[in-house]
């Protein structure tokens, strides 16, 4: 297996680097055979290329079994027009990566920000190739508009297709773990385009009669997010409710640092930390690679999966249980969660761990 390493901006470099090591150890343990290219993007590509992402390190990674995608500056970037390119939105589009996966749960090992006894452990199935993301609305320019200098508008889009195949993701997913899905809209506000998503999703429930569904209004999902966190399994979402949610979840959960992620295709499927490129912290061996490392595993687990290699998916679970075991030791966490241990050393903990057995 192939796969093409793009280590971004700020932290990128260092939590890919952590990212490398652990799956160079997990391949030799596994007899994987993974391979890894790399290549430029983020503001070293800017200054090389005029871009932050060129069209052909795209092309390009379309011929990789997989992809690491380390974090972007992306709102330090120039403006389009100016080689200023939304990376992470590109890829999803361009690459048709529409499954945004964003665990989160709580660890009984590390504190949490919710209230005293309460736990969570679910999945968000974000839509990544649509919505309120006016980079990926429209066909030619942008979903967003100025008729006056004092007057701006925005469009959404929301089609039937993108919302039957997340809907049916969600329902894959729940099978695996708890069978529930909940969907998340704004149905009582925008009666078309959530109309449309809802109305899906409650079609795509249909053919899965073992997978408890109900829906909850997004803002309401907030609420229960912090109060009953325990009644969610699966939440599926469009691009904007997703990706506010998943935050929102992952830091009451412990830490967005502590979240893994990917963005997957049919095909395809991309490792991508959730957090940001925290420049303020850059080559400093402060970094937690833990979301990094994590979304690794799910890489491992989603090329086990759709290539029927259980070598694959076996070595992902023991990514997770590597990096679990060094996070329940108060002496191998790093900084952000209590610890003293740097970037490289938390990375050499987990190979270690993930060596001795």
């Amino acid at each position: 297996m192939k796969l093409l390493v793009l280590p971004g901006d700020g932290i990128g470099p260092e939590i890919v680097a952590s990212s490398i090591e652990v799956l160079e150890a997990v391949s030799q343990r596994f007899d994987l055979n993974l391979s890894f290219d790399y290549d430029d993007v983020g503001f070293v590509s800017l200054r090389k290329h005029g871009t932050t992402l060129r069209e052909e390190t795209l092309e390009k990674a379309r011929k990789y079994d997989g992809i690491v995608l380390g974090t972007q500056s992306h709102a330090d970037y120039p403006a389009p027009e100016k080689g200023g390119r939304n990376i992470s939105g590109s890829f999803r589009v361009q690459l048709d990566l529409y499954a945004n996966v964003r665990p989160a749960r709580t660890r009984e090992a590390l504190p949490s920000n919710m209230k005293a006894g309460k736990t969570m452990d679910l999945v968000i199935m974000r839509e990544a190739t649509e919505g309120f993301y006016p980079d990926r609305n429209m066909a030619r320019g942008w979903g967003e508009m100025m008729p006056s200098p004092d007057m701006a508008l925005s469009v959404r889009k929301v089609t039937r297709h993108c919302c039957d195949r997340i809907a049916r993701r969600a329902f894959e997913l729940a099978m695996k773990r708890r069978k529930k899905v909940t969907a998340i809209h704004k149905a009582n506000s925008f009666h078309m385009t959530d109309g449309l998503f809802l109305e899906c999703c409650r079609n795509v429930a249909k053919e899965f009669p073992e997978v408890a569904f109900d829906d909850l209004l997004v803002d309401a999902s907030t609420a229960y997010l912090v109060r009953t966190p325990e009644r969610f399994d699966v939440l599926v979402a469009e691009n904007f409710y997703g990706d506010i949610l998943s935050d929102l979840a992952s830091e009451l959960s412990g830490s967005l640092g502590l979240a893994g992620s990917i963005m997957a295709g049919d095909t395809l499927c991309c490792a991508q930390a959730q957090h940001g490129s925290a420049p303020d912290i850059e080559n400093q061996d402060k970094a937690n690679p833990t979301s990094m490392i994590l979304s690794v595993a799910m890489l491992l687990e989603w090329l086990g999966e759709h290539h029927n290699l259980k070598a694959f998916a076996d070595a992902g679970l023991a990514v997770h249980a590597a990096v679990e075991k060094v996070l329940a030791d108060p002496e191998t966490r790093t900084a952000d969660i209590g610890g003293k241990m740097g970037t490289k050393a938390f990375s050499r903990a987990v190979v270690a761990e993930l060596i001795r057995k």
